[in-house]
């Protein structure tokens, strides 16, 4: 398969992903619509999500990219691997979510993952970052009572960012921290990455040897 080259970094808010994507038939993308799903957001070139969906058949997998380019390749992989628990989709992720998981039979989104996504370091761009309060509400009303949101990054200011964007939302709880009134310790985070696969940009991090900011949020049961 020929070498894909694309932008590293894409403006979510330029004009050009503003149409919100059309939901596919679910029912002919995969091959049990029943299975739970896990939703990968930035799933780049998609590689996290073909072991995944390899190793545990009995979920279903779709991940998300702004970068047409990686879907185009990551769905030929997952076609020739011959797998019908994986589908990637392209759609700027912030106009879109909605339309998509609506589409989807209620309940089945019970597993979520946001991994390094673009810092967007400059403040006047921090804007553009995928997690925003809009979005953390839209994953509250798709997400099943008791379903995981993984979140990590190796810049720590922008893991810090996303896990406040879901601490503030009464609909989610922090798993196993131990954050108190505020001060950050280096403890609070997982060492250890709770799923079964790695992603690439994790293993270059910690094979240099710099860390890895990692934390679970769950999504209350209904009161």
């Amino acid at each position: 398969m020929a070498i894909v080259r694309v932008r590293q970094h894409v403006n979510p808010l330029s004009q050009k992903y503003q149409q919100s994507a059309i939901p596919p038939d679910w029912a002919k993308i995969y091959a049990d619509l029943s299975l739970p799903l896990h939703l990968d957001i930035g799933c780049g070139k998609g590689v996290f999500l073909l072991k995944m969906a390899q190793q545990q058949p009995a979920w279903n997998y779709l991940g998300l990219e702004i970068r047409e380019p990686l879907v185009l390749e990551a769905n030929l992989r997952s076609q020739e691997a011959e797998l019908r628990n994986l589908h990637y989709i392209f759609c700027n992720v912030n106009n879109s979510l909605r339309s998509l998981l609506t589409a989807l039979p209620n309940g089945s989104l019970q597993r979520i993952s946001i991994q390094f996504p673009d810092p967007w370091f400059k403040k006047r761009h921090q804007k553009r970052r995928v997690v925003q309060p809009e979005l953390v509400e839209e994953l509250s009303l798709h997400l099943a009572p008791g379903g995981m949101v993984f979140l990590q990054s190796d810049v720590k200011d922008v893991e810090i960012e996303m896990c406040d964007r879901f601490q503030e939302h009464p609909g989610f709880v922090r798993q196993d921290s131990v954050c108190q009134d505020s001060v950050r310790q280096a403890s609070e985070w997982l060492e250890v990455n709770p799923l079964d696969v790695p992603t690439e940009r994790e293993q270059s991090t910690l094979l240099r040897g710099e860390p890895v900011y990692r934390a679970v949020f769950i999504k209350k049961a209904l009161s």
